[in-house]
């Protein structure tokens, strides 16, 4: 018995040898791959990362590997790029070679490669174009669409009002007005902010968001192989996207149903009626999934983002009142109080552009940002990066970086100023991303933001509930995205 014992020993100690020379072989035969933590099997560098702060325990490993450096997430070896340099080379400079969409395996799986954001190659060069031109056509860059984000800060205005100064929580309010805003270039539909389906919409939209960045979601992401099979709050999210995706698809099917060629309503009736031109097209990418997963994607990214960052400048204008008050007389100086805050007025506002631009710089809402994935072998700085390998550009790096921005940690609308308090933009300013690839909705959402802050604080002043003597900026769930925690806040009229 003792022999066999020691028979197994040797053997397991042989494997183990061999397993460490297999690793090293692969690590040196890799040559000029950037350099990284050794990666465990299966786990990859899991054990070495706080899934409850991904971005950031990331970026600690900047400090030993430089800017440029492997990360292993379970299986697959991903690239992530850091600091304003590098970042701005990758998508700006040499964007072209950092064109596909990389592997994230929760939208792998919901999306399917189909629709605007997780597409690659002709199918996303198609539906992207097609999608820029649609929106522009139903009001980005319009009068039309201001005139609804305006009528929209109303709902929400009279929304507030209805507290009278009693404490509140202002995220489904704020959710519903950026949902609203999509809905009627999506759907041609405006939403009563009680009706049963809109409601659920936005509930689900707002869950799945926090599910996706929790320790649950940030693990899937890892290991997906193995948390598949696994019970948790990540399966509730798969389930929350396909009642997300089965929402949007009824839309679809309605507008087939009552589609008039000669009268295009919105979106969905301009993809419909491009479907029909390209109908004896064999490849085209105008079809009815692509359709329903454009859709699913500008509800989802429509909606959260301009909800999220509203509640965050909420937050904000709590901790720092001295910012609302300036904000507030800018607009008594150039808006008054006899009309609608509109596009137009922001260029004579530089105190309030500057403090929605710092909004978004400190919230730092997506500080890895969505993966690229690399059309071909490459070399970067120094580096080889073979075809289709996943690359992360950290824009929270860029957002944080002191070259660019002194003191990043602190919150201060001055880094978009001048010394003579004009405007001043910023390359760093890199929220909707950069390049071919980033936001396509960034001109929605700034107008969102101008007009839907400036409506509120024109009429209402801030503040925390009674017996609350400090307010936390910090994120309560940092993930895929940085969340504000929740808070309560009073309204009362100017």
């Amino acid at each position: 018995m003792a022999a066999v014992g020691t028979v197994g020993l040797l053997l397991a100690a042989c494997i183990c040898i061999l397993f460490f020379l297999l690793i090293r072989g692969r690590r040196q035969g890799a040559g000029k791959l950037p350099p990284g933590p050794f990666p465990l099997p299966v786990l990859g560098n899991l054990l070495q990362m706080d899934t409850k702060d991904l971005a950031n325990s990331i970026q600690a490993l900047r400090a030993r590997y430089g800017p440029v450096f492997s990360v292993h997430f379970g299986k697959e070896r991903a690239v992530v790029v850091l600091g304003y340099e590098a970042v701005r080379e990758m998508l700006l400079e040499r964007g072209d070679e950092f064109l596909a969409r990389g592997s994230f395996p929760s939208a792998d799986r919901t999306n399917r490669g189909l629709g605007i954001i997780m597409s690659k190659g002709e199918r996303w060069r198609d539906l992207r174009r097609f999608s820029l031109s649609a929106l522009r056509d139903w009001g980005m860059g319009k009068r039309g669409l201001e005139e609804r984000v305006q009528d929209e800060a109303q709902y929400l205005l009279e929304e507030f009002r209805k507290t009278q100064g009693q404490p509140f929580d202002p995220t489904f309010l704020l959710a519903r007005a950026t949902a609203n805003v999509i809905c009627q270039v999506v759907f041609g539909q405006r939403f009563s902010y009680t009706d049963d389906d809109f409601l659920t919409l936005v509930r689900l939209l707002n869950e799945s968001t926090q599910l996706e960045s929790s320790m649950s979601g940030q693990i899937y992401n890892i290991i997906p192989s193995i948390m598949d099979y696994l019970p948790g709050p990540h399966q509730l999210f798969f389930s929350n996207i396909r009642r997300i995706q089965n929402f949007g698809a009824s839309w679809v099917d309605k507008h087939r149903e009552t589609l008039e060629p000669s009268a295009p309503r919105d979106y969905i009736d301009s993809f419909l009626l491009k479907m029909q031109r390209e109908q004896q097209q064999p490849n085209s990418e105008f079809t009815l999934e692509n359709l329903k997963m454009c859709v699913h994607d500008l509800i989802v990214a429509g909606t959260e983002t301009s909800s999220i960052t509203l509640r965050y400048a909420f937050l904000i204008l709590l901790k720092y009142p001295a910012v609302a008050d300036k904000i507030y007389e800018e607009i008594h100086q150039v808006i008054g109080q006899e009309r609608a805050p509109a596009v137009k007025d922001r260029v004579l506002m530089p105190y309030t552009d500057a403090t929605i631009h710092e909004i978004q710089r400190h919230l730092n809402l997506l500080p890895l940002s969505l993966p690229r994935a690399t059309v071909r072998d490459i070399l970067f700085r120094g580096f080889f990066i073979p075809k289709g390998t996943t690359v992360y550009p950290g824009l929270g790096s860029v957002l944080n970086d002191p070259q660019q921005f002194p003191e990043p940690e602190r919150f201060a609308p001055e880094h978009f100023l001048d010394e003579k308090g004009a405007f001043k933009k910023s390359g760093a300013f890199v929220v909707f991303s950069a390049g071919k690839r980033n936001c396509a909705g960034e001109g929605i959402a700034r107008m969102e933001l101008f007009i839907f802050l400036t409506t509120l604080l024109q009429s209402l002043r801030l503040s925390p509930p009674p017996g609350v003597q400090a307010v936390d900026v910090q994120p309560g769930i940092c993930g895929v995205a940085n969340l504000p925690r929740p808070f309560q806040i009073c309204v009362t009229p100017h």
